[in-house]
């Protein structure tokens, strides 16, 4: 039947005795010929349904395809289940059903958001304006009366990240029937982390949030891995950087992810003595130790505002914690990415399948404002066109080319750069091709302000 989920073997795997959750392609979402979202399908009936002619494509990326003679009325919906996991860097998004506690992931989203690439620009911006300033040029003055922030304002960075989360889950929420969302509380203490121990009473007035564990944030902090050899997927213990027996310090910042052979061959030795037949290897690790608390400050700011933007938009919105999303992982014998977090929020008793591939959406923007460049002073040297359309395309667009003869001879499917010549690049999956006219272009989706690309599942990526 065309409403019912895509068909995998029904066999609950046991990871007691080895067995491996299952994968599969991932779905199709499909919508019904009003624009109905309906039950998702498997890509062999997607295939099958549009050589018959039954359906057409609605969007290229994800692929959603629209079905002529079917309406919502006449199908079995199901319904299926959002999860998120959100980060400072990455959020994971995983589209699953849920039957009876056990859940079979259908589509994997890794969204990766540029709140950096919008703090660094602003940053740019101000320091222009401060330079021009005081260098006693012809430009406003400074502003203070009007600095007051309406209760709940967030930075732009910040804001981004909600803004991008709460845009992807309208999204999927338009070409699939989801029902309920399972969102992860993250909470990150950065004051009980950075000083090492509890907090009481008025101690507090000088700190942020409450409710982690060091060790949690330690593991996210130096990627899963030990410090010093790299080891990944071993037992991991914490260390000391300097030793407490050499006057070191119980501080986030003098700790450190190591493996059990690493920690005994370290012992109490001073990481200066341990690493001195590697320098690099000892600079990286004393500048990662210095980093600040920067992602787990973002996530600790816009957690309650996407909880509230998630509590409107949807009618049922669950929230669950860190650690029960680890135990779910664990059980289930999966490796961590964010995207399997994302499948693992809440309870659950079984997970009995997963996507093969996950989709990577990395927020690109919609291009800029501003119609000129500027040197390094600040002052414009360069002006744009008005128009950011040429030849029916724009810079953002996913084209597939075919390119009859010269040094591009050949197929090419990507994101395309326009230039007022009529000669566009694109960026395929295997890298930059420039010169091709637009005569060879045929439009597949127009830009939206995101880069696609896919991974397998299981790869792990950056863990913030």
């Amino acid at each position: 039947m065309l409403g019912a989920s895509p068909g995998v073997e029904r066999v609950t795997p046991n990871p007691a005795v080895g067995e491996k959750v299952r994968e599969g392609h991932p779905a199709v979402f499909v919508l019904d010929k009003h624009g109905a979202p309906l039950q998702s399908t498997t890509p062999a009936r997607a295939r099958k349904l549009l050589k018959t002619g039954r359906a057409v494509v609605a969007r290229h990326t994800p692929f959603v395809i629209r079905v002529k003679d079917r309406t919502i009325a006449e199908s079995q919906v199901d319904g299926v289940e959002l999860g998120v996991d959100p980060g400072s860097k990455h959020t994971g998004i995983a589209v699953f059903t849920n039957t009876g506690g056990n859940r079979r992931g259908l589509y994997g989203i890794a969204l990766a958001h540029r709140g950096g690439s919008i703090r660094n620009k602003m940053s740019q911006r101000a320091a222009y304006r401060r330079g021009r300033r005081s260098r006693n040029l012809r430009y406003r003055a400074p502003r203070f009366s009007n600095r007051t922030k309406p209760r709940g304002w967030l930075a732009p960075s910040l804001r981004h990240r909600v803004e991008t989360t709460m845009a992807w889950t309208a999204r999927l929420a338009r070409w699939a029937p989801v029902q309920t969302v399972h969102l992860e509380r993250v909470a990150f203490d950065t004051h009980t982390i950075s000083a090492g121990r509890p907090l009481e009473g008025a101690e507090y007035q000088h700190g942020t949030l409450h409710g982690t564990e060091v060790r949690e944030y330690l593991l996210a902090k130096w990627g899963r891995a030990c410090a010093y050899c790299g080891a990944t997927a071993v037992p991991l213990n914490i260390d000391h950087i300097h030793p407490r027996s050499k006057g070191g310090s119980d501080r986030v910042g003098n700790l450190c992810t190591a493996c059990i052979p690493c920690n005994r061959a370290k012992n109490n030795r001073s990481v200066e003595d341990f690493l001195s037949t590697s320098p690099k290897q000892l600079a990286r690790i004393l500048a990662n130790a210095k980093v600040p608390l920067r992602d787990a400050a973002a996530v600790n700011a816009t957690r309650s505002a996407l909880r509230r933007a998630l509590d409107a938009a949807f009618p049922a919105v669950r929230t669950a914690s860190g650690g029960r999303t680890k135990w779910n992982r664990t059980r289930t014998g999966l490796p961590k990415t964010h995207t399997l977090d994302a499948l693992c929020v809440g309870h659950l008793d079984t997970i009995d399948r997963i996507p093969r591939t996950v989709l990577i959406a990395a927020a690109t923007g919609r291009g800029t404002y501003t119609r000129t460049r500027t040197d390094r002073y600040g002052f414009p040297r360069l002006r744009l066109p008005r128009v950011k359309t040429f030849f029916g395309y724009q810079t953002g667009d996913l084209a597939h080319a075919v390119v009859p003869a010269g040094k591009n001879a050949g197929t090419h499917t990507g994101r395309i750069a326009v230039r007022a010549s009529g000669s566009f690049n694109i960026r395929t999956r295997h890298g930059l091709i420039q010169g091709v006219r637009h005569e060879h272009f045929h439009l597949l989706q127009r830009a939206d302000g995101y880069g696609y690309t896919t991974r397998p599942e299981g790869v792990v990526s950056d863990a913030t």
